[in-house]
């Protein structure tokens, strides 16, 4: 596997600024996620890096050498799409030869045979082999599409949001087999999503991306717990962190306009009294809509517990966030 770098890249197109002298490094063998609404940037950053797109301004490196002026083929690179991009006429095996027979890799007849029948077994879909790609549901399709890039065994993977198109299960299911695949093969993969439940199952690194710039870089727990600003907070936890006026709570540092409180650090029992508008019973958690001084909140609470809408509920902020009137972190 590679380390990638970005180092002051820029991308425009026409009057849009696409990345905005993004420098960022990827791990070797990391598993880093792109995270943001769409227009951020995270397609473009996977397509600079593969060099289907070339940038305006700045150096990509992959393992350690410059990548201007190389085709995709030559950055070794295997990308996978939001779509299966799969050949519907062929088989799941010819579908997951196909890369191997390119005339820049040259594979043996018997090597291709034996890493598309590993990775079929990866992917749990070598019952399949023989199968028209037509013939298989969205998610054994999505598994062949990743399938194709695992076999090139290439310095990097990229991959653009490819379970945004399935539904709720096989997201789950595909989180946990893409997440196993890394730690098999130590695999550096650059994935982009808007997706935050993504972001923090699976990656080992997150870029939070904002209308082209990178503007935090780091775990998913430090981006959780230590965001540098509101728009970061507001890109990972679920439900979302509560943005309230500062002078709401007692104790607001000088020049506090909000205070970013997840549904886990508000305590209860003490503080200012809140009304309980919902309840959502959620199994092992239940989640508490209130309404203090006009502001909903969202907390969690003991699923055994016996509240009702109407109730009154005293809460208090427990390890808040400050963030200044243009949203940056207050320490």
């Amino acid at each position: 596997m590679a380390d990638v770098a970005l180092h002051d890249v820029t991308k425009t197109y026409g009057s849009t600024v696409a990345l905005d002298n993004v420098t960022m490094a990827v791990p070797d063998g990391a598993f880093v996620v792109l995270l943001g609404p769409t227009g951020a940037g995270k397609t473009t950053t996977l397509r600079l890096i593969s060099g289907l797109e070339a940038p305006d301004a700045g150096e990509i490196y992959i393992d350690g050498r410059p990548v201007k002026g190389l085709t995709p083929a030559q950055r070794d690179v295997a990308m996978v799409f939001q779509q299966y991009s799969l050949y519907p006429h062929m088989t799941v095996r010819e579908n997951l030869a196909f890369p191997l027979k390119s005339p820049i890799l040259r594979t043996p007849g018997t090597e291709v045979k034996r890493k598309v029948q590993d990775v079929a077994e990866v992917l749990h879909i070598a019952h399949k082999l023989d199968n028209k790609a037509t013939n298989l549901s969205g998610g054994e399709m999505q598994r062949v599409s990743i399938g194709r890039a695992l076999v090139r065994d290439p310095a990097i993977y990229l991959m653009d949001e490819p379970l945004s198109s399935l539904d709720a299960k096989l997201r789950a299911d595909l989180r946990v087999e893409l997440k196993r695949i890394h730690a098999n093969l130590g695999a550096t993969l650059l994935y982009v999503t808007h997706d935050q439940v993504e972001a923090m199952t699976m990656a080992t690194h997150v870029g939070v991306l904002d209308e082209g710039r990178l503007v935090q870089f780091g775990t998913p727990r430090e981006i959780y717990e230590d965001p540098v600003s509101l728009y970061v907070a507001g890109r990972l936890g679920l439900p979302r962190i509560n943005a309230l006026p500062a002078d709401l709570f007692a104790g607001a540092p000088s020049g506090a306009r909000t205070i970013g409180l997840r549904p886990e650090h508000i305590a209860q029992g003490e503080g200012k009294r809140s009304d309980v508008i919902r309840i959502e019973h959620l199994g092992d958690h239940t989640r508490l809509h209130l309404v203090l001084d006009g502001h909903p909140i969202v907390t969690l609470t003991d699923p055994g517990s016996d509240l009702e809408p109407g109730d009154t509920v005293a809460i208090q902020p427990r390890n808040a966030l400050y963030f200044d009137a243009a949203g940056a972190r207050i320490a």
